[in-house]
């Protein structure tokens, strides 16, 4: 049955103002007219949903904003209502909540991908400046999966998977416990309907089963807690099945063997009876090794506290209990609205609970500048939605959480963005340690930072926190960036001076008409274009001399320019590839590929075949004289099958001060073994020097450059 306006009316008076009541009567008659004549897709009168919407959060007891901005949350995307009215009849404060959840709804985008991405976007700066945002979405979408049933199979299930991937980890991260297993349990039964079903069916069947079990461990329980006078409230807590699935899946169980664990949460007046509770169910039932933890001592990141404890029942059977106080368990259930459910009294948990929100805000706004566009930017928020954590420890003793499986870098960039980008070492318990190290809950860690220092590409392959990971890549990117303008530049001046032109001589009439051909904002943007490959030098070379219109647009064949200098160091925009690793002193060619700058093959590699077909772009390149530096380059040795004869080879690389990146062996037959190293040299000297000591080598019959 759909609730009234004087069903709200009747459950907001119990805690508000009487003038604030009034408010939220005045919000209903004007958010009723402006969605006069529009219905739902199940047929009932529109303003039946948002009416829900804040009934769901007069249960939480919030704010009359909060539930003014509830009943208005659909007037500025589904009808005429502008900003300016909502904040002219009911505040500021009201309008920008209303503006936060609403859509961008006249935006032309790529896809229904980008749409959702960027209107999260939206939604999270918007609940960076007012958390209460985020509130009111999670009621709004509460109610939709509730009426999910009205909506196409397809839409449901799309629905159902965001819900499930998005708003309830939101909720969790939040520590709203009772709409997080609600819209899990709906999202569940949206994206699952037959195994959903199916489990609901088998816990219905084994719940007769277990009463006298869960009957007999609850009067145990009481007993022995009366005994130590502790005052105590004792409730068994049913497993949903969506946590059940998630179970079953991930640890591969059968459903008897995760149903098999009786759930008891027991809750009492203070944090000291919480930690006698556990001495005392420890001496009723033997506890399970390892199965301890205390998040009172070091609560989750959303601000949850409890004592859990693993035990072995009558019968050998599992029990698992969370011992908590009345706080803790409102705060559990509310999470960060438990901010606005009490007014009065000790609130430090609810307090802290918002503390952790707002900082999880802050970092999520972090990444949103590092962030190049709005999907990277979700899927690094779903990345960073409440993973299951490990605690470790700065050496001024604050506690640190992190995701598991995070590494030396992750807490680099946990304690500042620049410790992050500037860390070249790391200390775990007082002994170095490489920066890609797994860290485990309970180690102390000191990061070694040094000026000048900058992130490493590596860094991706192990880096496990969004936060790290999107300012590496915002880190190199902008490198990137730099490196392909200084490029594009050299490229251009090259082209010009086979035209017996200069770079400095070009007009700024003339540059402008180009960056307006090409939509581009400035100078750096179109030398970026140029290095990245996505423009051709040679085009906009005869285009900034206006000479495009004179002249057919036809390329000039390789050759016709000075070589262009390849220094090797450049990185990301000049690319030396596996399939033929050119050092310096080979003859080389340049292809330039879109995106990646200029790609450079040794002249007789087996790809330059292909290339030449697309003689507008290769380009000649040599090296610059003087290069220092080490270049990977593959090496092929046939020996003898003998024994050591590979450190043998190892120690001859190491004594020319090569070094070994990788090897492979593999047995050619009986007598002969094929060994492929990867060595980093000099030039084309150095690995001569190399395969010349190796050469002279007992047991090596055959040696090659690959």
């Amino acid at each position: 049955m759909s609730v009234t306006i004087e069903d709200l009316q009747r459950q907001v008076s119990d805690y508000l103002q009487a003038d604030e009541v009034d408010r939220v009567l005045r919000a209903y008659d004007f958010g009723a007219k402006a969605h006069e004549g529009q219905h739902r897709l199940s047929g009932e009168p529109y303003i039946h949903h948002p009416l829900e919407v804040a009934q769901i959060l007069a249960n939480m007891h919030m704010d009359s904003q909060t539930l003014i901005a509830a009943i208005l949350h659909d007037v500025m995307e589904d009808t005429r209502t502008a900003k300016g009215e909502i904040q002219r009849r009911f505040g500021k404060g009201v309008a920008e909540l209303v503006d936060g959840v609403s859509k961008l709804a006249h935006l032309p985008f790529d896809s229904h991908a980008e749409t959702e991405a960027r209107n999260f976007r939206k939604m999270l700066m918007a609940m960076s400046n007012d958390i209460r945002v985020i509130l009111v979405k999670l009621a709004d979408r509460l109610h939709n999966m509730r009426t999910l049933d009205a909506l196409p199979p397809e839409k449901r299930r799309r629905i159902a998977r965001e819900t499930l991937e998005i708003y309830a980890p939101i909720a969790q991260r939040l520590g709203i416990n009772s709409i997080r297993l609600e819209l899990e349990e709906l999202g569940f039964a949206a994206l699952h309907p037959l195994r959903h079903r199916i489990l609901a069916e088998q816990v219905r069947k084994a719940r007769g089963h277990r009463k006298e079990i869960v009957d007999r461990i609850r009067t145990a329980l009481k007993r022995r807690l009366r005994q130590e006078k502790i005052r105590a409230q004792i409730l068994g807590r049913e497993k949903h099945l969506h946590g059940i699935y998630l179970k079953m899946r991930s640890k591969g169980l059968s459903f008897d063997e995760v149903y098999d664990m009786f759930a008891f949460r027991i809750v009492v007046d203070s944090a000291d009876d919480c930690y006698r509770v556990v001495g005392t169910v420890h001496n009723l039932y033997k506890p399970v090794p390892g199965k301890f933890k205390d998040y009172i001592a070091i609560p989750k990141s959303n601000g949850y506290q409890s004592l859990h404890t693993v035990l072995f029942g009558p019968f050998g059977i599992p029990i698992e209990v969370q011992i908590r106080t009345r706080e803790m368990d409102d705060v559990a259930e509310a999470g960060i609205a438990a901010h606005w459910l009490y007014k009065s009294g000790s609130a430090s948990e609810r307090s802290g609970a918002h503390k952790r929100a707002r900082e999880w805000l802050r970092r999520i706004m972090e990444m949103q500048i590092s962030s190049g566009n709005p999907q990277e930017f979700l899927e690094n928020v779903k990345v960073d939605l409440f993973p299951e954590s490990v605690y470790v420890f700065t050496p001024k003793g604050k506690i640190v959480e992190l995701p598991r499986n995070a590494t030396a870098v992750d807490f680099a960039y946990a304690i500042h963005t620049d410790v992050g980008n500037t860390c070249v070492g790391v200390r775990i318990d007082r002994r170095l340690s490489p920066l890609g190290t797994r860290l485990l809950t309970g180690q102390t860690v000191e990061v070694v930072t040094a000026p000048g220092a900058h992130p490493n590409p590596a860094w991706l392959n192990f880096a496990v926190t969004a936060k790290a990971r999107s300012n590496i890549r915002h880190h190199l990117k902008q490198l990137q960036l730099d490196e392909a303008a200084g490029l594009g530049k050299r490229l251009i001046v090259r082209e010009l001076q086979s035209h017996a032109a200069s770079y400095d001589t070009i007009q700024p009439g003339q540059l402008k008409r180009v960056l307006d051909e090409y939509h581009l904002g400035s100078e750096e943007q179109l030398l970026q274009e140029v290095g990245l490959g996505n423009r051709m030098a040679p085009i906009i070379a005869r285009q900034l001399l206006d000479d495009w219109a004179a002249a057919p647009p036809q390329l000039k064949p390789a050759g016709t320019a000075a070589p262009l200098l390849i220094r090797g160091s450049e990185g990301l925009v000049v690319n030396f590839p596996k399939c033929c690793r050119p050092i310096p002193g080979d003859p080389i060619l340049g292809f330039v590929t879109a995106g990646r700058g200029i790609v450079v093959h040794h002249q007789s590699c087996t790809n330059v075949a292909e290339y030449r077909n697309h003689p507008d772009k290769w380009i000649n390149v040599e090296w610059e004289a003087g290069i220092d530096g080490e270049f990977p380059t593959n090496m092929r040795v046939e020996v003898t099958n003998q024994r050591g004869v590979l450190a043998k080879i190892a120690s001859v690389i190491a004594d020319q001060e090569a070094n070994i990146v990788n090897v492979e062996m593999k047995d050619k037959d009986d007598r002969y073994t094929t060994l492929k190293f990867v060595v980093e040299v000099r030039d084309r000297v150095h690995l001569a020097q190399v395969m010349r000591r190796i050469r002279a080598l007992k047991h090596v019959a055959r040696i090659s450059r690959r």
